[in-house]
């Protein structure tokens, strides 16, 4: 268990993530939450947004053959920045959510300071026997003042870089993931070798995929993000947040980005089968991303190394709560325990690259390796990254921050705005949105 305890200890309370914008090629097999039970079982409505891997898996099928008197009607939603404020008007109503709703880590801190009357204490039921088996941070941060417990968490984010080696080949540049390591010892030598790449490179191709993600993992890496320890925003005076913002729209300017919006902007989607950029930051839940976008002809083509510097950080990750309003309460709870098992978030990874925060499942995994990114031993990688992350602070208003800076920075790539302009545009957004 020292793997474990050491990453317990060390693995940050999770940045807010791009996953914010996290969106996939969504599954939709259910229909309304409110549909009446068929045949006499229990049904349970499941709605989720992006890709959580659990249908993926095949988890919501193995879990009726092993439950034949339940039916799981499922449902996600592209994009959670379109799934959230959805979800909010139903819970506000208090009728119209599913008896399981996903959570993403960067609303979790909102959730547990203004939301505790929505949500039911899962303590309370079968799926609080998780609580003890997570890493510690993951279940404090779903934890209210008064030990309320309103998520149980599904996957963390720790970080990797993804790359395109026949890419980096055509550029002269090597591709073998620690040769590549052994050239990043910071961010700087990252951009360094995209201007490396952009001198050589092949027809279309830009270095990495978008400033916003290069941002966000820059910031995955740091401790103190847009709130402080005392619960105080201070993103516009942590001189860790303005260097990443700076670094990221330098890189910009000066072309080494293909320009493109995460999770929004239908060309990113595309460009991992078509080669519009060679490098992406890549949390480990990406890894299926990648294939499912990619597809058979990217197989072979995609491997994945360290962050520079052999850092460690987080970017991602989510929860499983049950709202207030569910008529289903005790069987969704079974579920949510059930799904949350270290077998399960195994299967998960196996499948998608969802990185389990079920220190057992963090343990079945750490061998694994991916036949598709080339045989690259992705347990390993995930896993130290996890180790090496320092522990982050959550706040209510990080995915408020963090939309914003990433959209100034599209501004930057789109709009020729100057790196100055944007951040002072950003500033005036977010005085108006949160003071």
């Amino acid at each position: 268990m020292s793997h474990v305890r050491k990453t317990t200890l060390a693995l940050a309370a999770a940045t807010v993530s791009g996953a914010l914008l996290l969106s996939s090629c969504s599954t939709t097999d259910a229909g309304s939450a409110d549909a009446a039970p068929a045949d006499g079982k229990t049904q349970l409505s499941v709605s989720l947004f992006g890709t959580f891997g659990l249908d993926e898996a095949g988890l919501f099928d193995e879990y009726q053959k092993l439950n034949p008197n339940v039916t799981i009607k499922y449902e996600s939603t592209q994009g959670e920045n379109n799934y959230w404020p959805a979800l909010q008007t139903k819970l506000a109503a208090g009728n119209g959510a599913a008896d399981i709703q996903g959570i993403e880590v960067g609303r979790i801190a909102d959730v547990v300071a203004n939301q505790g009357d929505k949500w039911t204490d899962l303590s309370t039921t079968v799926a609080g026997e998780q609580v003890p088996n997570y890493l510690e941070w993951k279940s404090a941060a779903a934890t209210t003042e008064d030990g309320k417990v309103l998520g149980m968490g599904t996957d963390i984010g720790p970080m990797g870089l993804c790359y395109r080696s026949d890419l980096l080949e055509q550029a002269g540049l090597p591709s073998d993931p620690a040769q590549i390591a052994a050239r990043l010892g910071s961010w700087d030598d990252y951009v360094a070798l995209g201007r490396e790449f952009k001198a050589k490179a092949p027809a279309g191709a830009a270095w990495m995929d978008s400033a916003g993600g290069f941002y966000n993992a820059i910031v995955s890496t740091e401790e103190e993000i847009y709130y402080d320890a005392s619960g105080e925003l201070v993103w516009d005076t942590n001189p860790a947040v303005k260097e990443a913002f700076d670094t990221a729209a330098s890189a910009a300017a000066e072309g080494l980005t293909a320009k493109l919006e995460q999770f929004e902007d239908p060309a990113w989607d595309t460009g991992f089968g078509s080669g519009s950029f060679a490098t992406i930051a890549c949390p480990a839940w990406m890894v299926g991303y990648i294939k499912g976008k990619a597809g058979d002809a990217g197989a072979g083509k995609w491997n994945v190394t360290s962050l520079p510097g052999g850092a460690g950080g987080n970017w991602g990750g989510a929860y499983l709560g049950i709202p207030a309003s569910s008529k289903n309460k005790e069987e969704a709870a079974k579920l949510v325990k059930w799904l949350t098992d270290p077998e399960q978030q195994a299967k998960v990874f196996e499948v998608g690259g969802n990185f389990p925060s079920n220190t057992g499942a963090i343990e079945l995994v750490t061998g694994a390796t991916d036949e598709y990114f080339q045989g690259a031993p992705i347990g390993e990688l995930f896993s130290k990254s996890a180790e090496a992350a320092p522990t982050q602070i959550l706040g209510e208003e990080d995915a408020v921050v963090k939309s914003a800076l990433v959209q100034a920075l599209l501004s930057v790539e789109t709009n020729g705005v100057s790196p100055a302009d944007a951040w002072k545009g950003a500033s005036g957004d977010l005085a108006n949105q949160i003071g």
